[in-house]
């Protein structure tokens, strides 16, 4: 079964080229290295909920889009691999600055247990 990593996050709307532009870049980082799959969405249908909802989980501000991203990689230890080799990776630099605010974003691992 294979493993993901999941990120939520918000992104000024003024800055939204600039994310596009990273995420074309880090894409191509994360295959190369050995993920299955790598996605990001913009945020379309994702309605500001009254008790939680993505826009709520990340802060989101008005000027802001949600963004919803994941990589699938075939194994936890392959994840951590490909994530060793990311991060040493001198075509992505995790210090550059970053087009959105990082300690707003979400992220994590997660085992799926139904695989279709």
């Amino acid at each position: 079964m294979s493993y993901v990593d999941g990120f939520v996050l918000a992104v000024p709307k003024a800055n939204l080229d600039d994310y596009k532009k990273l995420a074309n870049l880090a894409g191509p980082i994360w295959m190369e290295h050995g993920a299955l799959a790598y996605v990001e969405c913009i945020g379309d249908d994702v309605p500001y909920g009254e008790v939680t909802s993505f826009p709520r989980a990340v802060q989101a501000k008005d000027d802001e889009v949600v963004i919803f991203a994941w990589a699938v990689y075939q194994s936890r230890a392959s994840r951590d691999a490909v994530m060793a080799k990311v991060m040493a990776d001198p075509r992505f630099t995790p210090d550059r600055p970053m087009p959105f605010d990082m300690k707003r974003m979400i992220f994590g691992g997660f085992q799926p247990f139904v695989e279709l």
